[in-house]
């Protein structure tokens, strides 16, 4: 029986990149898109194109109320593809960037990360649960910056909600284990995806000061990140839960 991966914010960058990195180990995948429905109907033709399967579902993580219903289309998706009716591994990857000082961050901007990066992926997995097979897996996308021994100024409320989600992976790994299913969080350095509007493209010059302070030289693909995130989905992760795995190339080391 074919295992199945529902991955969040896969229309493009880390999502994305995981989707079709975790189709091409031979795993189905329901893959959720949000404003962006053209990337996600791309990523879901990329691995049929390379013989997967896959199935792409609208989500706004940041509205829990829409979380009964996508369980449903999940639920139908599960029946109609793969004749199954529960799903094994489940990428919390869906995310939001904001970058300003302290001082400048509103409480509108804060309520709206809140609901997208730390409420969302817990009222998603709480809905979801019930779906999941014993012996699964859970990851979450986080981010070096809730751990950063040395804080690049901007990220306050962004890097405190994912070093919640940091917690929350670690409670989720307790609560779960009875069942069998490993949670773990996987934490990007700097790394070129799409978020902040295409920050790095926009603006290039952020690039070579970030390279600067990164060990091996380089920012970050999602390929990188992709690659450590369906290993921990994999059997070759099956002795590691509750686990923070920094995919950084050594930034700020």
């Amino acid at each position: 029986m074919m295992k199945v991966a529902v991955i969040t914010g896969a229309s493009s960058g880390i999502g994305r990149s995981t989707a079709i990195e975790v189709a091409r180990r031979g795993t189905g995948v329901i893959l959720t898109y949000g404003a962006n429905a053209d990337g996600g109907r791309e990523t879901a033709a990329a691995i049929e194109k390379d013989g997967g399967t896959a199935v792409a579902l609208p989500l706004d993580l940041g509205d829990t109320a829409g979380f009964p219903a996508f369980r449903g289309a999940v639920a139908a998706a599960l029946r109609e593809v793969w004749d199954r009716d529960t799903f094994d591994h489940l990428v919390n990857n869906a995310g939001s960037a904001h970058m300003a000082s302290f001082e400048d961050t509103a409480e509108e901007d804060f309520d709206r990360l809140t609901r997208v990066l730390l409420k969302g992926p817990y009222f998603l997995t709480q809905t979801l649960l019930p779906l999941m097979a014993d012996g699964g897996a859970v990851v979450h996308t986080s981010s070096s910056s809730a751990t950063a021994a040395a804080p690049e100024p901007g990220y306050s409320a962004y890097a405190s909600l994912k070093g919640a989600l940091n917690v929350l992976g670690r409670y989720m790994a307790k609560e779960f284990s009875g069942r069998g299913i490993r949670v773990n969080t996987v934490s990007p350095g700097p790394t070129r995806t799409r978020l902040g509007g295409d920050a790095f493209d926009r603006f290039p010059e952020l690039v070579p000061p970030l390279v600067a302070k990164t060990a091996l030289g380089r920012l970050g693909t999602p390929e990188d990140i992709a690659a450590v995130i369906a290993t921990l989905l994999s059997d070759d992760g099956r002795w590691i839960t509750a686990q923070n795995v920094e995919v950084s190339g050594g930034y700020a080391l």
